[in-house]
């Protein structure tokens, strides 16, 4: 039977709105099984890419028993951590099993069911139960701890809840590269990193001259200067210089600058700024009691008697 397209069946924006609802979830799953954040993230990155494989396959219904199953059948989760990362000193995470972990996890962290619990891990209820029954904080007499039990669960949903942004950011960039098939590049750390490259022997002393020709470069531009200022006016000299012409400065148009005039008023009506530059003429023939309307001539007050 070929194998299915990422997407074949399913609209990528379903696909995206359920790795979105299970990201936080998962990651805090991966990296309380295993001990570490960023070995969880990387195994939730390849569950995601497997996931969205097999999800053409699969109906919508058992998109979630399929996402945990491959989850937690990853091999970075399935190794036994030297090292579980614990939430709180009475929790105990690190002591237990990767089984009842795995199932005290998926009932915390996944947020799943009896049932669907015991399908992921592939299990018959009872078992379920029994094993998440021995991964339960105890009193030291043997007798549940409800206490611990409700601190252990609010300190998962508190971790969910507020993952740092760094880590948000590393987690989507892993869920589009799943939902685009590109692969992300892989991260080497520790003593699985590679030698690191060596230097050409020849670089180092590149580079410390292209400094030097830089700083000599720079003190060059200000030699001429300070020895013009050394040198200085001669005896009964002054300073000179002639600037050259250039139109004042100005921060607006032509246009914006009219806007901005104080006598804008004026300048946009050109006949009331004319009416205005003869207002003095017009109080005189008023005051002499001659009608000398706008346009008219004024002979009448050249005829007026003096």
């Amino acid at each position: 039977m070929p194998a299915a397209t990422p997407l074949a069946g399913r609209p990528a924006p379903a696909l995206a709105a359920f790795l979105r609802g299970v990201e936080r979830r998962g990651a805090v799953l991966a990296e309380l099984q295993c001990g570490d954040a960023e070995g969880g993230d990387a195994a939730l990155a390849r569950a995601m890419r497997q996931f969205i494989a097999e999800a053409g396959r699969q109906p919508m219904g058992q998109w979630p028993l399929q996402f945990w199953t491959l989850l937690l059948a990853d091999p970075g989760l399935r190794r036994r951590a030297s090292v579980a990362l614990e939430l709180d000193a009475t929790d105990g995470l690190a002591r237990l099993g990767a089984g009842p972990r795995s199932a005290l996890l998926l009932r915390l962290a996944a947020g799943l069911d009896e049932d669907a619990a015991a399908a992921v891990l592939g299990v018959a209820v009872p078992s379920y139960r029994l094993a998440l029954q021995r991964a339960l904080p105890h009193h030291p007499d043997g007798r549940a701890d409800p206490g611990a039990w409700d601190r252990l669960r609010e300190q998962v949903h508190r971790r969910i809840k507020t993952l740092p942004p760094p880590r948000l950011v590393r987690l989507a960039g892993a869920r589009e590269a799943a939902l685009t098939g590109v692969s992300e590049p892989r991260v080497t750390r520790g003593r699985h990193a590679g030698a690191p490259r060596t230097r050409p022997r020849w670089l180092l002393p590149l580079l410390w001259a292209l400094l030097a020709l830089c700083a000599f470069a720079f003190a060059a531009t200000f030699w001429w200067r300070t020895a013009a200022l050394l040198e200085g006016p001669g005896p009964g000299q002054a300073w000179e210089r002639t600037l050259p012409e250039e139109p004042p400065a100005t921060r607006y148009g032509v246009d914006a600058g009219l806007v901005a005039h104080r006598d804008f008023e004026l300048l946009a009506d050109p006949q009331g700024l004319a009416a205005s530059e003869q207002l003095g003429f017009h109080s005189w023939l008023a005051a002499r009691g001659v009608d000398a309307g706008p346009g008219q001539p004024s002979s009448e007050a050249d005829d007026a008697p003096r």
